[in-house]
């Protein structure tokens, strides 16, 4: 590691943000205060492996040499994330607390106080640094001015919230409530008096000498800056999300085309979840186009159906793009696509019993097309009462436009198929959600719904994972889904664009899933694209027609940047979850030590701490794993993305899971 590198370790690494206010300070905040509870941030911007905190036991002793009772004592890692604070301090003060003491930055000492009805003391001072106090999801902000006045003014800042920075009090010219400098903004001093009051403390205040500022202590701008700049995008809708560069302008305005007919198709019999299905052909045999070549085997499972016409070469195992060697069924296209005999139209869907239209869409071996590839048909039998059934047209992955261009060109098969998911899990609403980075899809579908009284186009902010079941849920219908529990435990079924038209072709035409709009993207593609491709089809082939990869040090992957996986071998088949190729620059970031800077706590959107699983994965403890949640986490890469450290946060989360499987 070069000098430099080192240098800027040094200014990651124990950046204290707080330390404790002086004895004597803390001997006259103790002599009017008794009962304390006390809650200590556990430093950010730190050695990973530091978790005790000498600072509260500090405080607890001296504390005691005071004569004070203490009730309790509590360390926090990220103590001003609101959500995830709230969450572990619930039930945890005991009865007969009548103050708790804050150990932390003037960001934690806030939420803190914001939190709890009793009153909340700041036993430390914020550190005058120049760069990011506390975490950017933080509705608090800090000026790090190293003389803390939240003791006297109930939690609530006036260095920060007071648009003047006044210590004293109001300077009058509020009205309604309102600040005279900001309208917009309530008035600090206003919300400090009601806060002090319900606490009985304003006689204590008013009680208090004048305070004067030490502007020698030059406050730190950035924080203020920062938080302002990103809470209202991070906070938008659920917790978390990033905000990766786009890219999507390399094709998303190139119209969807059919690809060429491939001479032989690789069709694995696993692209689903669950068990892989069984063959019901072998070599030799002669297929058709949407005939079935292989049933499901049990509940969870899929049928597979060709995407050609001609003769089955082999039934062997073959590569699959992320899981190993699969057995697949090979078949060489005679160019003719005679279509099955089982390829007919069912009844209209006015017709059709929800029984029914679950049978076809089994049959059909509909799997969701956004890239989990979930057995369609097993969504549509909930077994629960579903009010709400959304339509994912988000696309929240970079790159990625293949359900832009199925929105725009395929709108009536979108909608029909939506209207089938409703009838057939008796959904009396129907909303299609999508990012406001497609206007003209927002206004092609708005018009084609018009007066369709249980259908709603919803628009929803451009930002990643915007499109997972979860966190759509959660943004769009304000409901949220128990840890561990599926989309319909809360009356809502998820389904994506393209599953909706999969469907629509099962109905309307008895088409089985046996082709899909993939993208071929990327700056090093050298003609990107939108296609219509065929299950089976060599990635290779794709890449190709598309005019092959261009410079050198190259990743492809299937799938977007963030939850796609690196090929390692361009001869592997398109599958039914198969949404993108792509090709960009390889990352060859090292990896660092945690610094703990909590930014994978910042944009988790489950609300998790992603760098606890990297430590006790490398722990290897599986029960830890377990406690805190880790098969909540759907491996969006958010943590990855943002890491300081470029941690590989996702691959040890997947190892986490491992080890819990085995432990099992």
């Amino acid at each position: 590691m070069s000098w430099q590198e080192n240098s800027e370790r040094r200014l990651r690494v124990n950046y204290t943000k707080y330390a404790l206010k002086d004895n004597e300070e803390l001997k006259s905040l103790l002599a009017s205060s008794d009962d304390l509870f006390v809650v200590a941030c556990n430093k950010c911007f730190k050695e990973f492996e530091t978790v005790n905190e000498p600072d509260c036991d500090t405080f607890v002793q001296l504390a005691s040499e005071q004569g004070r009772k203490i009730t309790g004592t509590v360390k926090v890692d990220f103590l001003c994330n609101k959500l995830l604070t709230e969450k572990k301090l619930k039930d945890m003060i005991p009865e007969g607390t009548k103050n708790v003491a804050v150990i932390s930055c003037g960001l934690g000492i806030q939420t803190v106080a914001e939190l709890e009805e009793v009153p909340v003391l700041a036993a430390a001072n914020t550190l005058n640094y120049t760069g990011n106090h506390g975490m950017a999801l933080t509705e608090k902000t800090c000026g790090a001015c190293a003389q803390c006045y939240l003791n006297l003014t109930g939690g609530i800042c006036p260095v920060v919230d007071c648009s003047k920075g006044l210590l004293n009090g109001q300077c009058g010219g509020a009205k309604d409530g309102k600040c005279e400098v900001d309208p917009k903004k309530d008035c600090a001093w206003e919300k400090i008096y009601q806060r002090l009051e319900k606490q009985g403390r304003q006689k204590e205040f008013l009680e208090e000498p004048v305070q004067l500022r030490d502007y020698s202590r030059v406050d730190v701008k950035a924080i203020s800056e920062y938080v302002k700049k990103i809470r209202d995008v991070r906070l938008s809708g659920y917790n978390g999300g990033v905000h990766p560069e786009e890219n999507k302008e390399l094709a998303e305005n190139l119209p969807l085309k059919k690809f060429p007919e491939p001479e032989t198709v690789v069709i694995p019999l696993s692209m689903h979840v669950g068990k892989p299905a069984v063959p019901v052909v072998k070599a030799g045999d002669t297929v058709k186009l949407g005939q079935k070549i292989a049933e499901a085997d049990g509940f969870v499972s899929s049928n597979i159906h060709s995407s050609v016409s001609g003769t089955v070469v082999a039934v062997e195992p073959r590569k699959h793009p992320n899981r190993g060697m699969v057995e697949s069924i090979v078949i060489r296209s005679d160019g003719k696509n005679t279509t099955d005999e089982s390829v007919r139209p069912n009844k209209p869907l006015e017709e059709l019993s929800p029984e029914a239209i679950v049978d076809i869409v089994k049959e059909k071996g509909i799997t969701g097309m956004g890239g989990a590839g979930f057995p369609t048909f097993i969504k549509l039998k909930p077994g629960k009462p579903i009010d709400t059934v959304l339509l994912n047209g988000c696309e929240c992955e970079p790159y990625l436009t293949a359900d832009h261009r199925v929105l725009l060109e395929y709108a009536d098969d979108v909608i029909y198929g939506l209207k089938a998911i409703m009838k057939a899990v008796d959904a009396p609403k129907g909303i299609i959600v999508i990012e406001d980075n497609k206007p003209d899809a927002i206004a092609l579908l708005q018009s084609r719904t018009e007066g369709i009284d249980n259908i709603e186009v919803r628009t929803v902010r451009t930002k990643y994972p915007q499109g997972a079941e979860k966190t759509l849920i959660k943004n769009v219908l304000k409901r949220l889904v128990p840890s561990g529990g599926l989309p319909a435990d809360v009356g809502t079924v998820v389904d994506n664009v393209s599953t909706a038209v999969a469907i629509s072709d099962a109905i309307q035409k008895g088409m089985p899933l046996v082709e899909r709009a993939v993208s071929v993207t990327g700056e090093h593609i050298a003609n990107p694209g939108n296609y219509m491709v065929k299950i089976g089809t060599s990635v290779k082939a794709l890449i190709d027609y598309c005019g092959g990869i261009t410079g050198e040090d190259v990743t492809v992957k299937m799938g977007g940047p963030m939850m796609g996986f690196p090929l390692t071998d361009e001869e592997v088949p398109v599958i039914k979850g198969t949404n993108g190729v792509i090709a960009i620059d390889t990352d060859h970031t090292k990896e660092e030590e945690c610094i703990k800077c909590g930014r994978c706590v910042d944009v988790c959107p489950m609300e998790l701490a992603p760098l606890n699983f990297a430590k006790y994965v490398k722990e290897g403890n599986a029960q830890a794993l377990l406690d805190n949640h880790i098969r909540d986490c759907f491996e969006c890469g958010c943590c990855q993305y943002i890491c300081s450290s470029k941690i590989p946060l996702v691959e040890r989360i997947r190892t986490g899971k491992k080890m819990i499987m085995e432990v099992k």
